[in-house]
């Protein structure tokens, strides 16, 4: 039989600050968080678009969990498909996972060109980019090829982020507003021919789950340490378990652009 979760606040911390955070691999949460997911599905609408693609570019793959699920599902494999990662252990992951599926994988940092010709990929897809590099994105397209993303949105699961830094100026509750990354895109020379936002609900059970979160995404609280945040987490435990779940809403934003035929 298994043993329920310890509750803690010195074992849940624990166990939440012990797990691997290699990956976009997310099912160690189930049972501790749950976050809805957007009504475009977009690991599987990727595969669609993969099944008609001939050279294809997979932005900030992460561990490839999501570029492996989508060549899976798609009818029929792309000639070439190539991926690029910044973070080492990521790298290393992504690798073992997509190598048998024939995908190259390329450490290049996330804020890096991108290292490869122009017009060499007629889809470019990602899930998730720390930030999207228009003019890359634009330039190794080839003419009327087509960019396929889901991009976080504005203020995403910032009533966890402000919990822990506080109210948070406009600039920064705004920085990926699809606006503003629709007139990014259009400056770079694509077309934005569908984009659609929403704002999806998500559920934090336990204070382990939280300091896995925020150890994961580390951009929600730069610098994040249990040292530096403990009275703060002991209070949102305390909060938890007398209330309840943490309530928080992601963004996210579905994104195709196309690059014109000349």
């Amino acid at each position: 039989m298994a043993q329920p979760h310890p509750r803690t606040f010195e074992d849940l911390v624990a166990e939440g600050a012990s797990v691997p955070t290699e990956g976009w691999d997310f099912s160690w949460f189930e049972g501790r968080a749950s976050e809805d997911r957007p009504s475009w599905g977009y690991a599987r609408s990727m595969a669609g678009r993969l099944a008609a693609a001939t050279a294809v570019l997979d932005v900030q793959t992460g561990g490839g969990e999501v570029l492996d699920f989508a060549l899976g599902a798609a009818s029929r494999p792309p000639r070439l498909v190539v991926a690029t990662e910044g973070w080492p252990p990521n790298v290393a992951k992504a690798t073992a996972l997509l190598r048998p599926r024939g995908v190259a994988v390329v450490a290049s940092p996330e804020d890096a060109p991108f290292p490869f010709a122009d017009g060499a990929f007629d889809l470019v897809v990602s899930r998730h980019p720390v930030v999207p590099h228009w003019t890359e994105i634009a330039r190794v397209l080839a003419p009327g090829g087509t960019y396929f993303a889901q991009h976080v949105g504005p203020s995403s699961v910032f009533e966890l982020v402000e919990y822990f830094l506080g109210p948070q100026p406009e600039e920064n509750r705004n920085a990926r507003h699809p606006d503003r990354e629709r007139a990014d895109a259009e400056a770079a020379g694509l077309e934005v021919v569908d984009l659609r936002a929403e704002r999806l609900r998500m559920e934090l059970h336990d204070i382990g789950a939280v300091v896995h979160f925020l150890r994961k995404v580390v951009w929600m609280v730069p610098g994040f340490t249990v040292e530096e945040y403990e009275p703060r987490l002991r209070a949102l435990h305390e909060r938890i378990e007398a209330e309840g779940p943490f309530v928080a809403h992601s963004a996210r934003q579905l994104f195709e652009a196309r690059k014109p035929r000349k």
